[in-house]
């Protein structure tokens, strides 16, 4: 069978910039990618793939990393040598060492020992696990997540700690309302006001006792296309500050009470189609992403204030309802829109709502097409992915994902925002991603209550 190594080459990819990045002043980026070429050439044929890049990683770092000047050994084991006269230099004159073709057999034996029970999970499944002392933890978690968690480095990171995560993916709403989490160890939503709903008692269910961790952030935002933005920019709905564009949900709700259709935008060549000015939402009955979409609309059709009593949702559905019911079909969960704007264009969907991260995660993966551009609602919300553990394995697992600087960076690498700013920060500069620094105009979302009587109503409004 053929393997497919596509995540295992960008992968490498990646260790390939970090070791260049880190070994910058002592050898040549020809060096470096000669040193994890030879390493990767050792398992050749292996059918253990998942972890090479961390594998690839220890061996490299083992072989890169200055040691003292030594007697070459009887073994023929590689020795540190100083580099020649004349070798090449850097910048700052700090001479850059040759690095043998060849990594030490000893060096990379021992490193493989080392790391065998890791391989063996990825080789034997679930008895190799239990047998190299690794834990299978098992969660449900927002699709939008499942890319972070098939990272091959996010598992050799989680590895290191002992932990084997697993998960199956489902709507925010579904998990907190229909999904059976007794056969999980954690349960990973969108946002907390989903986590508190699984606290909650729910039909036919007892209320989960568990830890809440907010792991990490994801402002909501719309992916679209130059063209629309540029018609939109021309009607006064888009604006571009700093190089961010800004999407005005305040007239974007007036056009929709009006059932205004692009058609009806002056001047419109670029996108004359007769279908209404609607965002692409998923289902607000089992998605966390149109739920947070519903509370920023029904903030702006409150006239800027949560919605907290009855009056307020009274007043306030009428006009969000039909931006939901009149979209027809939407799909459960995050991943199923976004999807089809990376890869149909706009002729279906010419805005979607999504993460931040999801786009931010497609600009990393290299999967942006030209013309593909990211607005933020004004005002947005802040949609805090939090983890609720079910048992002492989820506890753990919650623990290192929100305080583990290794996960958080990778976090950061799939888009998400972590408590270090920095760390976003980093992503953004080096993959050059056109995105907010910071997100101002957040407003604040209903409470669990309030939220969950404006979902219950405009899913009444679907029949």
């Amino acid at each position: 069978m053929k393997l497919d190594t596509v995540r295992e080459d960008k992968a490498i990819e990646n260790l390939t910039s970090r070791l260049t990045e880190s070994f910058a002043d002592i050898y040549t980026p020809e060096d470096i990618e000669s040193a994890i070429r030879t390493a990767r050439e050792t398992f050749a044929g292996d059918p253990v793939r998942d972890y090479l890049p961390i594998l690839i990683e220890r061996m490299v770092k083992e072989e890169l990393t200055p040691k003292p000047e030594r007697e070459a050994q009887p073994d023929g084991a590689s020795s540190w040598i100083r580099p020649p006269s004349g070798a090449a230099v850097t910048t700052t004159g700090t001479p850059r060492r040759r690095i043998p073709i060849a990594l030490p057999a000893a060096v990379a034996g021992v490193l493989v020992v080392a790391t065998v029970a890791t391989v063996l999970v990825v080789r034997n499944g679930d008895d190799a696990a239990a047998k190299s002392g690794l834990v299978t933890v098992g969660g449900v978690i927002g699709s939008e997540k499942r890319a972070f968690f098939e990272d091959p480095d996010v598992k050799a990171a989680l590895a290191e700690h002992g932990l084997e995560v697993k998960v199956d993916t489902a709507g925010s709403r579904e998990i907190a309302t229909s999904v059976d989490l007794g056969k999980y160890d954690f349960a990973f939503p969108s946002s907390t006001t989903a986590a508190d709903r699984i606290l909650q008692p729910a039909a036919g269910r007892p209320a989960v006792s568990g830890k809440k961790y907010s792991v990490f952030s994801s402002p909501m935002a719309i992916a679209t296309y130059q063209p629309i933005v540029d018609l939109l920019s021309a009607s006064g709905i888009a604006r571009q500050v700093n190089g961010t564009w800004y999407f005005d949900v305040r007239k974007y709700v007036d056009l929709a009470k009006a059932s205004w259709r692009w058609t009806k935008i002056r001047g419109n060549t670029t996108y004359p189609v007769n279908k209404r000015i609607l965002i692409t939402t998923t289902d607000p009955r089992t998605s966390n992403s149109a739920a947070m979409f519903l509370a920023i609309v029904s903030y702006v059709a409150n006239h800027n204030s949560v919605v907290e009593s009855a009056a307020d949702e009274r007043k306030v559905l009428p006009l969000v309802a039909p931006l939901f019911v009149n979209q027809g079909y939407t799909d459960s969960s995050s991943e199923g829109p976004f999807d089809d704007y990376l890869s149909l264009g706009m002729g279906k969907s010419p805005m979607v709502n999504i993460y931040e991260a999801q786009f931010v995660d497609a600009a990393v993966q290299r999967k942006l097409k030209p013309g593909m551009v990211l607005m933020y609602p004004s005002p947005t919300v802040q949609s805090k992915h939090t983890l609720i553990s079910l048992n002492a394995n989820g506890e753990k697992l919650g623990e290192l994902l929100s305080t583990d600087t290794e996960l958080q960076q990778l976090a950061a690498r799939h888009g998400f925002r972590t408590a270090d700013k920095a760390q976003f920060a980093n992503v953004i500069s080096r993959y050059d991603v056109p995105v907010a620094k910071d997100v101002i105009d957040v407003a604040d979302t209903p409470t669990y209550d309030a939220l969950e009587r404006l979902l219950d109503a405009v899913s009444k409004s679907y029949r």
